[in-house]
C-alpha cells in the first residue's frame, strides 16, 4: 500500500471508524481511539462556535448530543472547518424531540448561521445614493438592483429574536446565571442578516419588504417592484433604507 493510500485510509479510520487493522502495525487500538475522540471534540467546538445562541439554549450535554449526531449523519466534508455545520438547521428538522425539544430551535440555528454567513460573505463595492440620483429618469423603469453578498435572508417560523439576542449577550463566564426565557411562540417571518462597517446586523422584515427584496434577488427591474408593492413610494421609501443598511451592491 503507498503512502497517500495509507493517508486515506487512516483519515478514513479516524474521521469515519473505518478498520485500520491493515494500516498499523501491533496494537494502536488505543490511539486511535484517542484520534477518532480528539476529531469529534474538534467538530463539536466547531459547531458550538457556528452556532453560539443554539449551544447556550440547548445546554451543553444537549449539544454535544445533537452534534454527536450531525457528526454522524453529515460528516464533514469542506476542506475549511468554518462551513461545518451548514446543515445543521435542516438536520434538526428531521429529528425527533429527544435531540430537539422544541421546533424554535430549529429557527435559533438558522439564525446563528445567518449572521455568521453574513459576516464571512465576499465583500463588494455597495451601491451609493449618488449613482442613483444621475440615473435618467428613463432608467429607472429597467434598473435592477442587486443584493451585496452578505445579505442573508431566513425564513423563521418562530419569534425567537428576543431570546436569541438575551442568549448572544449573555456571558457564560461570568458567573451569572443564563437568561429566562418565555417560550417563542409561532410567528412566520423573514429574518434581514447583513455585514456593516465590519459588524453584523440584523432586523426582522415585514411581508412587503421580504416580497421586494426577493424580487430583487431574482433581478426584476424596479417597474416590477414597483407593481409588486402597488405603489412607487413604498418601494423608494424599502430603497432608501436598503442604501442605509449597505444592503446593495453596485451593478
Amino acid at each position: 500500500m503507498n503512502v497517500a493510500a495509507q493517508q486515506q485510509g487512516l483519515a478514513a479510520a479516524i474521521r469515519d471508524g473505518a478498520d485500520a487493522t491493515d494500516l498499523l502495525a501491533g496494537d494502536f487500538s488505543t490511539g486511535l481511539a484517542v484520534y477518532r475522540h480528539a476529531y469529534r471534540a474538534r467538530l463539536v467546538e466547531a459547531l458550538a462556535d457556528n452556532y453560539t445562541a443554539l449551544a447556550r439554549a440547548l445546554g451543553d450535554e444537549a449539544f454535544d448530543a445533537l452534534a454527536q449526531a450531525y457528526i454522524a449523519a453529515r460528516p464533514s466534508r469542506h476542506p475549511s472547518i468554518r462551513w461545518f455545520g451548514h446543515q445543521l438547521a435542516d438536520f434538526m428538522a428531521e429529528v425527533g424531540d429527544d435531540l430537539v425539544p422544541h421546533a424554535s430551535l430549529v429557527d435559533f440555528a438558522r439564525m446563528d448561521w445567518a449572521l455568521r454567513s453574513a459576516f464571512d460573505a465576499a465583500d463588494a463595492p455597495l451601491l451609493h445614493s449618488a449613482t442613483l440620483a444621475a440615473l435618467s429618469p428613463d432608467d429607472w423603469a429597467g434598473l435592477v438592483l442587486r443584493l451585496h453578498p452578505g445579505a442573508q435572508r431566513v425564513p423563521l417560523s418562530h419569534a425567537i429574536e428576543p431570546g436569541w439576542r438575551a442568549l448572544r449577550e449573555w456571558d457564560p463566564e461570568s458567573g451569572d446565571e443564563p437568561p429566562t426565557l418565555e417560550e417563542p411562540q409561532p410567528h412566520e417571518h423573514t429574518l434581514l442578516a447583513w455585514r456593516q462597517h465590519g459588524e453584523t446586523r440584523w432586523r426582522s422584515v415585514e411581508p412587503l419588504e421580504a416580497v421586494l427584496l426577493q424580487a430583487v434577488a431574482d433581478g426584476e427591474p424596479f417597474a416590477m417592484l414597483c407593481e409588486r408593492a402597488g405603489t412607487a413610494p413604498a418601494v423608494v421609501a424599502a430603497l432608501q433604507q436598503w442604501l442605509a443598511d449597505g444592503l446593495l451592491r453596485s451593478t
